[in-house]
């Protein structure tokens, strides 16, 4: 029986450098796919932990409220009161797990599944969610931890001055550091101190000694920066990188870019600001989320744009009984969801599909209630292998109504 870590009060286990060891998520995935909970409901939380939702304990009031609702449901189902008392009290496990920011991953998420009838408390940090959801069902949601993987992928982030540059993987689950790089020639910097000296056919030696200084320094970087480029198209080249992240003190972290093959520039993801002889691996992280957010943004306005394109030509929906329907028949290749909507619906029990209303199920076994559609709405996605973006922008919130869809066909 998978257990993992058992007892709320006890941080998940972290890896060396103050990451999580890579086999802590792809192997919970594993484990909780064969999880049999008998007759007993097994919790599943996905937790958003980026700024916003630290600030003030945000992310703590949004789960007490879940916790209200999920708890307020799960008394109108055909449950013994036993079993009732067992999700409630995982539910407090949850909730008491989080309360203590010992327990708060570095990264932007945080996974937790929990039954305590089966001895199961596992919590596991990530580097974003989807959206924060609370689910109370007889397995566990281990959809979004599965493809997690795959869809961060490889992101290489250099970190680096004019002395040398640090390399770092960064993967959903962990951030290993690389052999670094080490400026062959450094000249001590600082401003040109020539002494005074008398003109020699219009130029002082002063000045030409100036000029062959600062010349020295900026071939060294030049040098550095190829060397950096290089490295880095050995590394994209050796697997598949999803991205690059350059860093550095300020506007030199874009200065190594017209150094890359266009290989590996076309995979920048964007650019950020660290210092490279004392980043920690948790200080990488934090930066390269921060670029795969903006990243992620931009992602998210060109699919709303190809949405609204495709629904003249039918290649789209908008809505959540149409997109539903669409998912309903693995025509959705891009899930667009409301980060901030909540719809509640049912399940029909033999076909599987979801729908807004108990009549919708008609013909379709009975129907079972279900807290929250767009919850659920991802978890059937992913497991259609459908890329899911979250719509978190307050504009592109607006031209999504709660659902959306890109088709693979009509």
């Amino acid at each position: 029986m998978p257990t993992g870590n058992r007892s709320s009060s006890k941080p998940p286990a972290r890896g060396r450098r103050g990451s999580a060891p890579a086999a802590d998520g792809a192997g919970l995935a594993q484990r909780l796919t064969r999880f049999d909970a008998g007759r007993h409901w097994v919790v599943s939380c996905y937790l958003k932990l980026e700024p916003r939702d630290r600030a003030r304990g945000k992310y703590l009031i949004k789960l007490k409220n879940r916790i209200k609702e999920r708890l307020a449901w799960l008394e109108g189902q055909d449950v013994d009161r036993a079993v009732r008392d067992d999700v409630a009290a995982d539910l407090a496990r949850v909730r008491d797990h989080l309360e203590h920011p010992g327990n708060l991953p570095a990264g932007q998420g945080i996974a937790i599944f929990a039954c305590k009838a089966r001895r199961l408390f596992e919590a596991v940090p990530l580097p974003r969610v989807y959206r924060s959801r609370l689910a109370v069902d007889r397995t566990p949601l281990v959809r979004e931890l599965a493809a997690l993987a795959d869809e961060f992928g490889v992101v290489l982030c250099a970190a680096y001055d004019r002395t040398g540059a640090r390399l770092f993987r960064v993967t959903a689950f962990s951030v290993e550091e690389l052999p670094g790089i080490a400026a062959a020639d450094v000249t001590r910097p600082g401003r040109f101190r020539g002494a005074s000296l008398p003109s020699r056919g219009g130029a002082s030696y002063a000045a030409i000694g100036e000029h062959n200084f600062n010349q020295r320094i900026r071939v060294e970087k030049h040098r550095l920066y190829a060397q950096i480029a290089q490295r880095l198209f050995e590394l994209v080249r050796a697997e598949g990188v999803r991205g690059v992240v350059l860093a550095g003190h300020g506007e030199d972290n874009a200065a190594i870019r017209p150094h890359l093959h266009p290989y590996v520039s076309d995979r920048v993801l964007g650019f950020a600001r660290l210092h490279p002889k004392a980043a920690s691996p948790a200080d990488v992280l934090t930066a390269v989320l921060e670029v795969r957010g903006a990243a992620d943004r931009a992602q998210a306005r060109q699919q709303v744009a190809a949405m609204r394109d495709g629904l003249a030509t039918g290649w789209a929906a908008n809505g959540v009984t149409p997109a539903l329907e669409a998912l309903s028949r693995g025509q959705v290749r891009t899930l667009l969801v409301d980060g901030a909507e909540t719809v509640a619906g049912w399940r029909c029990t033999a076909s599987g599909r979801l729908a807004v209303s108990a009549d919708g199920c008609r013909g379709e076994g009975p129907a079972i209630p279900v807290p929250d559609v767009l919850d659920d709405a991802i978890e059937d996605a992913l497991r259609q292998d459908s890329h899911v973006i979250v719509i978190e922008d307050q504009d592109d919130r607006g031209a999504v109504d709660g659902l959306g869809a890109v088709f693979r066909f009509r």
